[in-house]
């Protein structure tokens, strides 16, 4: 069967497949004759994890010219998406291609883990150094006496 490539009407989409882990976590696969969009949706458990979410990913997607398959703009109710072309698989592994979308998925969930940990640390360090200041000088120096 011959297949036009000129094509853009819906003939040429596959039916889109949504992975879905809970409600927060999915993926959606997109796919076409030529080509893969991969949606990617990250938990986010709370505030600072969707400020934190946010800003790593508006990061990423200002240097999507670095990473080939990435595009700069997610599709919306997702956080970040991947474009993997036919041109891609021709110039690239494709097990490279795969092992790094699932390395992505497996590593981002801890990167924003730690980034959140690293977040509260400092805020702990920052109020206590703050709340020093308020408390009598007497008490101060009996803690550094019992030390």
């Amino acid at each position: 069967a011959v297949v036009s490539t000129q094509s853009t009407g819906k003939e040429v989409l596959f039916t889109p497949l949504e992975i879905c882990r809970n409600e927060k976590e999915k993926v959606l696969i997109e796919g076409s004759i030529n080509s893969l969009r991969m949606s990617i949706a990250i938990k986010q458990a709370d505030d600072i994890e969707k400020i934190l979410c946010h800003k790593f990913m508006r990061f990423m997607m200002m240097r999507a010219e670095n990473f080939f398959i990435l595009r700069r703009k997610p599709i919306e109710g997702y956080d970040i998406s991947f474009l993997i072309t036919n041109l891609h698989t021709e110039q690239m592994y494709k097990h490279k291609l795969v092992d790094f979308v699932m390395e992505f998925m497996t590593e981002i969930d801890k990167e924003i883990s730690e980034m959140k940990l690293c977040l509260n640390g400092r805020g702990r360090i920052s109020a206590v150094e703050f709340l020093k200041n308020f408390v009598p000088v007497r008490e101060c120096q009996k803690e550094e006496e019992e030390s």
